[in-house]
Parts: structure tokens; C-alpha cells; sequence
């Protein structure tokens, strides 16, 4: 691998982590101190869905992040589209960390909670589109799966980051948590901004869109002819999205508030099991990305959605012990095989649907739409389900099962894709 190729790489990965570094922090937040600190009129279980709706408001602003950011990405290029993404998802979550809470401002403090997370998801809902398409459009032939898996991977990296510096911070004590201590992994994400900028700016533009450039063949509309050309494509996206999306928030999320307020245990005990988990992910995801370039996308995919689904009630039985090894390892096969087994090939999928004049807005724009009916609302759904059952948690065990019984009949239902052409004079034909 060249070093140009590996600048790709490093440009995908390192932005990717950036966004979900921030996401995660926001919902890792929600269910660890949001609750008392911005909603501190509600009980506790009122102040954790709270908390929830506000994670799940950022969801809301993704769509309109992706028609807008994918709009510019197919009209003046992936790379500066890339830039600015990067910077508006990190000024927000910077300025998160300097929020007054509601003890000093009263209601004004979950009102710029919940703008600054707007802000956050509208950013967030080109960021990830982009780092897999500049990927891929530099991916060599038969590697697109490999090369788009590490934006994914970047993603990981930044949950792994959201975790340890939250497992590092909630060691304190409480008082100094609650004053001082959840702040400092929002500033932090400052250094990740400047790291991801100039990483991002030394990059050159895809291959495909300079084809695209320079024979003036950029769609003046890409999101409504992505709409209309593609329809079965979005319909693809969207349903693909629901367990991919729904579940990684719901393990990361909720099962992180359940184990804490539900089961009682030890907040650094659970985030060094999700810690673990994801870094045994860095494995399966390339892995089970390389071989979606051999079998196929699909079949790797609908793997991964059958393997969840059938997942769901020991998921909850294995953590329900109480005992770190078993709920260790339930969080590794949920993290690092259910869910990487949709998530790593869902890249260059997802970016080989759409024709290369249309690519951006139509991952975009149908990823994002995905996003609001998937990872907005599962946490909160879970949370309403855990306390509609009185604690117990099989209800959200049929849920998870919904949706990834879903997953898998929309991926049945799509194209194949992985030995597609990507170029603009063949793809939009």
C-alpha cells in the first residue's frame, strides 16, 4: 500500500473518530449525569428519558446534515465538504463542555443542551457518508470493502476513546464528577478537531469525483435525482439501518444505563466491558469487511443482523448475572460479531448503491433517514419498555429482535454490489 492510499485511510479513520468520539460522549453523558444535571426536576427514571430525547434529538438533524452536505459533496467535492463537517461537529461538542447547568441557568441550560446537539447531528449527518465515499473512491479494485471498513474502524476508535476517558473521569468522586469531571472529555474533543483538520486538508480529491470535474457531469439536483432514481436503494439503506444503528446505540447507550441504574453495577466496570468489546471490534470489523470483498456484502450482512436477533434474550440473560466475565463476554459477542458483522461491510455497501454523480446525497441523505428511525429513539424506546416492564428487560430483548429481523429482509431484499462498477461514465448509466 502506497503512502497515498494509506493517507486515505489514516484521513477516514481519524475524522470518523472525531464524530463519534463526540456522539458517544453525548450519550454516554445522557446516562451517566445529564439526567441530574440538566433535568434535575424530573425523578430519576423521568431524568434519564430526558436525557435520552435530548441524545435523540441530534438524530433529527442528520437528515437535513446530509441533504445539505451531500448536496455540496456531488456539486464541489468530497474533500472540502469533509473540513467542514469535521469543524461544525467539533464546535459543538466543545461548547458542550462549557455549558452551565441548570442549577446556574434554569431552563436555559437543557435549551443549549439540546441546540448544541442539533448542531452536532447536523454536521454528523455528512461526516461519516463522506469518510467512507473518499475511501472508497481511492479503494483499489476488489478492496473497497477493506478500505471503506476504516471509517468504521475510526469509529470504534472513537467509542473506545469516549469510553476510556469517560472510565477515567467517573473514578473521581461524585461531587467532583458532577462539577468539573464530565466536562473534560468535551474539551478534549478540541485536540481531535486540530488532529482531524490537518490530516484532512493535506488530502487530494477522489479519483471519481475529478473524473466527474473535469467532464462537468455533477448533478444539479443530487438529492432529488438520488430520490428519484434510487428509490429502492434508499428503501435498502433505511430498513439495513435499523439493527446496524438501533443495536450499536442500544449496546453503547442503554445497556450502559441499565447495568448502572438497573443492576447497580459499577459504572468502571461496565465501560471497561464496553472498552473491551470494542477493541476486540478493530478486529472483527476489517475482518468480516475483507470478507464481504470475497462472498459478497449481503450475506455478511444478513449474517450479522440473524446472529443479533438471535441474540437478544441471552444478551440480557448473560449480563442479568451480575458476574464481569460473563457480561464480558456478552458484550464482545454483541459489539464485536452481531454488530461488526453489519457494520463494517454496511460501508462500501451502502456507497456502491448509488451512482457516483448521486453517491453522496443518496448515502447521506438515506443513511441519516435510517439514523431517525433507528439509533434517535432506541435508547429512549428501550428505556420506556425497561420501565413500561417494571425493570425487566425482555421487552427490549422483542425489540432488538424487530429490528434486526428487519435488517435482514432489507438487505435480502437489495442488490448485490460488491464486483460493481463505481465510476461516473458506467455506475449513473
Amino acid at each position: 500500500m502506497d503512502i497515498a492510499h494509506r493517507r486515505v485511510l489514516l484521513a477516514s479513520a481519524v475524522g470518523s473518530a472525531l464524530e463519534w468520539y463526540d456522539f458517544f460522549i453525548y450519550g454516554t453523558a445522557a446516562a451517566l449525569v445529564f439526567g441530574e444535571l440538566f433535568f434535575p426536576k424530573a425523578d430519576p427514571a423521568v431524568g434519564t428519558l430526558l436525557a435520552f430525547a435530548s441524545f435523540g434529538v441530534g438524530f433529527f438533524a442528520r437528515p437535513f446534515g446530509g441533504m445539505v452536505f451531500g448536496h455540496l459533496g456531488d456539486r464541489i467535492g468530497r474533500k472540502p465538504v469533509l473540513v467542514i463537517t469535521l469543524l461544525l461537529v467539533g464546535a459543538g461538542t466543545f461548547l458542550i463542555g462549557l455549558l452551565p447547568t441548570y442549577d446556574s441557568i434554569g431552563i436555559w441550560a437543557p435549551i443549549l443542551l439540546v441546540l448544541l446537539r442539533l448542531v452536532q447531528g447536523f454536521g454528523a449527518g455528512a461526516e461519516y457518508g463522506g469518510a467512507v465515499i473518499i475511501a472508497v473512491e481511492h479503494a483499489p479494485p476488489g478492496q473497497r470493502g477493506f478500505f471503506g471498513s476504516w471509517a468504521a474502524v475510526g469509529v470504534t476508535v472513537g467509542i473506545l476513546m469516549a469510553n476510556g476517558v469517560f472510565a477515567l473521569f467517573s473514578a473521581l468522586p461524585r461531587e467532583e464528577f458532577l462539577s468539573w469531571g464530565w466536562r473534560v472529555p468535551f474539551l478534549l474533543s478540541l485536540i481531535l478537531v486540530i488532529v482531524g483538520f490537518y490530516i484532512r486538508a493535506r488530502l487530494s480529491e477522489t479519483p471519481v469525483f475529478s473524473e466527474i470535474a473535469v467532464k462537468n457531469k455533477a448533478a444539479r439536483s443530487p438529492v432529488i435525482e438520488a430520490l428519484r432514481k434510487h428509490p429502492r436503494e434508499f428503501l435498502v439503506v433505511i430498513g439495513a439501518r435499523l439493527a446496524e444503528n438501533g443495536l450499536g446505540y442500544l449496546f453503547a447507550v442503554f445497556a450502559l444505563s441499565y447495568m448502572t441504574n438497573q443492576l447497580k453495577l459499577p459504572k468502571s466496570m461496565v465501560l471497561q466491558g464496553n472498552m473491551l468489546a470494542y477493541a476486540v471490534a478493530l478486529v472483527g470489523i476489517p475482518l468480516f469487511s475483507i470478507l464481504s470483498d470475497r462472498i459478497g456484502r449481503r450475506p455478511v450482512y444478513i449474517g450479522g443482523a440473524l446472529f443479533s436477533a438471535a441474540f437478544a434474550f441471552p444478551f440480557f440473560m448473560m449480563i442479568n448475572t451480575q458476574t464481569p466475565a460473563i457480561i464480558y463476554f456478552a458484550l464482545i459477542l454483541a459489539i464485536a460479531v452481531g454488530h461488526a458483522a453489519m457494520f463494517g461491510p454496511q460501508a462500501a455497501y451502502f456507497a456502491e448503491l448509488f451512482g457516483a454523480r448521486l453517491r453522496y446525497s443518496g448515502f447521506a441523505v438515506a443513511r441519516e433517514l435510517g439514523s431517525v428511525a433507528a439509533g434517535g429513539p432506541a435508547p429512549f424506546i428501550a428505556a420506556a419498555l425497561l420501565i413500561y416492564a417494571g425493570g425487566e428487560p425482555w421487552w427490549v430483548a422483542v425489540y432488538m429482535v424487530g429490528l434486526s429481523l428487519v435488517s435482514a429482509l432489507a438487505v435480502y431484499l437489495g442488490p448485490e454490489t460488491f464486483r460493481s462498477e463505481i465510476h461516473a461514465d458506467k455506475s449513473d448509466a
